[in-house]
C-alpha cells in the first residue's frame, strides 16, 4: 500500500477516535449539568411540586366524594342507627283508624294488602303500631329503659337491651311512617297463618320483612317477625328475590347507578 494511503486512513482513525471522546466528554458533562440542576432545585420549589401532587389528590378524593351516588327515592329511606331523621323532618299522615295513622303516599297500598287479607281468611291480623313521633319514640324509649332498671339492670345494661328492639328517637322507622308492627310483639307471631300470609303476599303490596333473623348482622336490630316496611312493590319484589334487606339493597341500587 502506499505511504499516502496509509496516512490519509490513520488520520481518519484519528478523527473518528477524537469524536468519540468528544462525546463522551459531552455526555459526562451534561450529566453533572442535570444533577447540580436538580441539587440546586430550590426547597420552597420542591415544597410546591410535592404539595401540588397532594392537592391533586385531596382534591380527587373529594370529587368522588361529592358524586357518591345516592337514592332520592322516599319509599327507600333509610333510618338506622347510622342514619337520623333530619330535625326539620315533614310528613304527611292519613288514619288507619282512630289512633293509629299511616304515609299518606302508602297507606292505600296498606288498606288494599289488609282488605285482601280479610278475603283470604286472615281475620286476627290488625295494625298494632304505626307512625310514632319522635317524642312518642323517645318516651317508649325512656319507659323501657326504666322498666329494665326497675329489675336491676343498669342504665347502660338497660340501654343495650332496649335498643334490640327498639331503636334511639329519630332512628326508627316508626318515625318515618312507612313501617308497621302487626298484632303484639310477640316471636311466635311468625308461627301464625297471617305471618305465612304476609310472606307470600305483602310483596305484591310493596311490603317487605324490615328485621329478618338472618340479617341480624347486618340491620343491628333484633329478628321481628312482626315488623313490616313500606318500600313500593317493584322494589320489595326485587328485594324478595336478591335475598337483601333494605341495607343491603340501597348499596345494590347505588352500585348500579
Amino acid at each position: 500500500m502506499k505511504p499516502k494511503k496509509r496516512r490519509k486512513r490513520k488520520i481518519k482513525r484519528i478523527r473518528l477516535l477524537i469524536l468519540v471522546i468528544f462525546m463522551v466528554i459531552f455526555a459526562l458533562v451534561m450529566g453533572k449539568m442535570k444533577a447540580k440542576k436538580k441539587k440546586d432545585f430550590a426547597p420552597e420549589e420542591q415544597d410546591f411540586a410535592q404539595n401540588y401532587q397532594e392537592d391533586i389528590s385531596t382534591e380527587n378524593l373529594v370529587i368522588e366524594e361529592e358524586e357518591k351516588p345516592e337514592i332520592h327515592d322516599w319509599r327507600l329511606t333509610l333510618v338506622n342507627h347510622e342514619n337520623v331523621l333530619p330535625d326539620d323532618f315533614e310528613i304527611s299522615l292519613t288514619s288507619i283508624d282512630k289512633i293509629r295513622k299511616f304515609d299518606s303516599r302508602a297507606i292505600g297500598e296498606l288498606k288494599q294488602m289488609m282488605n285482601q287479607m280479610k278475603k283470604d281468611g286472615i281475620t286476627n291480623v290488625w295494625v298494632q303500631s304505626a307512625y310514632r313521633s319522635v317524642e312518642k319514640q323517645e318516651d317508649v324509649f325512656e319507659r323501657r329503659i326504666k322498666d329494665y332498671m326497675a329489675q336491676g339492670k343498669t342504665h347502660e345494661e338497660a340501654e343495650m337491651l332496649v335498643l334490640q328492639t327498639i331503636n334511639k328517637p329519630g332512628t326508627s322507622e316508626h318515625n318515618l311512617g312507612l313501617a308497621v308492627d302487626f298484632n303484639y310483639v310477640d316471636y311466635d307471631f311468625d308461627k301464625t297463618a297471617g305471618f305465612k300470609w304476609l310472606k307470600e303476599n305483602a310483596g305484591n303490596y310493596g311490603f317487605v320483612l324490615r328485621y329478618a333473623k338472618e340479617k341480624e348482622k347486618i340491620t343491628k336490630v333484633d329478628y321481628e317477625p312482626w315488623h313490616w316496611r313500606y318500600v313500593g312493590t317493584e322494589h320489595a319484589k326485587q328485594m324478595n328475590e336478591l335475598g337483601m334487606c333494605l341495607e343491603e339493597y340501597v348499596e345494590y341500587l347505588k352500585k348500579q347507578s
